[in-house]
């Protein structure tokens, strides 16, 4: 048998921003088996990025959290990671969102807050076009490198994928089957090999 098909190709790049981390299939971690992050900031000081495949295990709506918009239709709330698990983020396609953070192929995140609830308030879209998030993932300085090296994550530098329309429990296999080659192969690793 060929064992370079189990070998990660990605582990001696670092992500940028706008970049996937997508967990090894070997990975056993609680929080982070099978997860997809998206990268928002890696350098000298450290890394973050949000979690985009993770719910919480109560459904959560941003409505109970905002209460100004408890009138609206219930708008999903993901886990974007185990760090300040209060602070809100969201990940959307609107260039004119004042303060946005550009991440690449036409996502940004966050930006003016009130002016995200006046859309909102307004009736505007939340499907296809924004998700939100509580808490982010972050490493400190080096240790997401350490962790890519020892091959802990994938990295998808050239995603082909609608982030905003993917459902999440499919996420992980789709970011992995976009890759090609025996990324997709690695798609169909069971999550529990010692059930098979």
């Amino acid at each position: 048998m060929d064992m370079t098909i189990f070998q990660i190709e990605s582990n001696k790049i670092q992500p940028r921003k706008g970049d996937l981390l997508i967990s090894a299939p070997f990975l056993k971690d609680f929080y982070f088996a099978r997860s997809v992050i998206l990268m928002i900031e890696n350098n000298d000081e450290g890394s973050m990025g949000i979690v985009l495949n993770k719910s919480f295990s109560n459904f959560m709506t941003l409505n109970e959290v905002i209460p100004e918009l408890a009138s609206l239709p219930p708008i999903p709330l993901y886990k974007g990671g185990p760090v300040e698990r209060k602070t809100l983020f969201y990940l959307h396609s609107f260039s004119e969102l004042k303060d946005a953070l550009p991440l690449g192929n036409g996502l940004y995140v966050n930006g003016d807050f009130e002016q995200m609830k006046r859309y909102l308030l307004c009736g505007g879209a939340t499907q296809g076009y924004i998700r939100f998030f509580m808490g982010y993932t972050g490493w400190q300085k080096g240790q997401l490198k350490q962790e890519i090296e020892t091959n802990t994550w994938i990295i998808n530098k050239d995603s082909h994928l609608d982030l905003l329309n993917m459902h999440l429990r499919d996420l992980w296999k789709e970011s992995l089957c976009d890759m090609g080659g025996k990324y997709a192969v690695w798609s169909h690793y069971p999550k529990y090999p010692i059930m098979n």
